[in-house]
């Protein structure tokens, strides 16, 4: 049985990069069943100024995955970074990144096995943005108690423990 995966190809390099990625993808032998869907600039016109249609949402529901290409952030274009809305919009919180040296592979560094956590959706990640020099943008830079203790931070430390308890990683971070 395939495994149904959304596709959003993106635009600029995206298509590229996505073509790229879903031929590795499908020399692995697993069996992929790619479900196309477009997202960003070159799609507001038909969803009245949506970059992220709500059958693409309703798709990566669905299927529980998706890969993503680049998509272009249009600056002063009124709305958010579709990497933004995606985030908020499926409650990614956390983006778990593991590193690992394997023998063989050059580095700079050996036996590294870490897994690096991190907030997804508050601070520099909330697509909150305001013009240099006003009030607001220098309001912005130290962040309030209730910021720092927001409603995600607490799933976010969720998942790093969960991730410093699964093995094979020895020495996790935050």
């Amino acid at each position: 049985m395939a495994h149904r995966v959304v596709l959003i190809p993106g635009d600029g390099t995206g298509p590229e990069l996505t073509e790229a990625t879903r031929r590795v993808l499908e020399a692995t032998g697993v069996e992929l069943e790619w479900d196309v869907r477009e997202a960003g600039a070159d799609v507001m016109e038909k969803h009245g100024g949506n970059p992220l249609p709500p059958d693409v949402l309703d798709a990566i529901r669905e299927t529980g995955v998706a890969l993503k290409g680049p998509i272009t952030t249009p600056i002063g274009g009124g709305f958010r970074s579709v990497n933004v809305a995606l985030r908020k919009e499926l409650d990614m919180y956390a983006q778990v990144r593991p590193c690992k040296s394997y023998p063989g592979v050059r580095s700079r560094f050996a036996d590294v096995d870490l897994i690096i956590v991190r907030e997804n959706t508050e601070d520099l990640y909330a697509g909150i943005e305001y013009e240099q020099g006003t009030r607001a943008s220098r309001s912005s830079r130290s962040p309030s108690p209730a910021h720092a203790a927001s409603s995600s931070s607490p799933s976010t430390m969720r998942v790093a423990t969960a991730a410093a308890r699964s093995p094979p990683c020895t020495r996790p971070t935050s």
